[in-house]
């Protein structure tokens, strides 16, 4: 096999790679974690063993997808962590996971689980919500959040931001804005009456 053969196939392969993970980012990001591998595969183009070859597992397919997804949301937390106040601090970060699991149904579902993962998701999840811990102590010690809060209580609001249903991106995320300052007022130990993000209008059942 020359080099220029060998070459090719490596590129191939690689451009597989990518075309199947941007595949199933939009499919995860839109219809949730139950999109089959045959279908994730249909629509790259490619054939089931083709990705098998490259995520021997599902798991392996949802880590890799949501990699990008899951450094943005430690960054997240470590922003919030670096913020001279904690209560600020923390009220940013609801605001801004919020948010981010708005538009993104599958990290949302995978995040807020207990689905069989790879052992890098986990660790870096689990390393997220230690961050997470850290901010919501010094957010207690400073006075801003309520004492009997507990970390639960994120993957709470997390889970209820998850079932939000609109017809738009655009939508779902002012939806999530004023679910997350709602959820900041409830959190305050000493809440203090706020103006909240406009409503928006939701369907009474989810689109078809």
């Amino acid at each position: 096999m020359t080099a220029q053969v060998i070459r090719t196939l490596r590129s191939d392969a690689r451009d597989n790679r990518e075309r199947i993970l941007a595949v199933a980012r939009l499919a995860f990001a839109t219809e949730g974690l139950d999109v089959p591998i045959r279908e994730i595969a249909r629509r790259a183009q490619v054939g089931v063993a083709t990705v098998y070859r490259r995520f021997p597992t599902k798991e392996a397919l949802l880590a890799e997808a949501f990699a990008e997804q899951m450094a943005l949301c430690s960054a997240v937390v470590e922003e919030g962590l670096a913020a001279a106040d904690p209560w600020h601090g923390f009220r940013l970060v609801i605001e801004k996971l919020m948010e981010m699991h708005a538009l993104d149904r599958g990290f949302s579902r995978a995040f807020t689980s207990r689905l069989p993962q790879t052992a890098g998701f986990a660790a870096d999840r689990d390393r997220a919500l230690r961050l997470m811990l850290e901010l919501v102590r010094r957010a207690k010690r400073a006075g801003g959040l309520r004492t009997d809060f507990v970390l639960e209580d994120v993957i709470l609001a997390l889970m209820a931001n998850e079932g939000i249903r609109a017809e738009s991106p655009e939508v779902r995320v002012a939806a999530a804005r004023r679910l997350a300052a709602l959820m900041i007022q409830s959190f305050q130990a000493d809440p203090v009456p706020a103006r909240l993000p406009p409503a928006v209008r939701l369907p009474l059942s989810a689109p078809a």
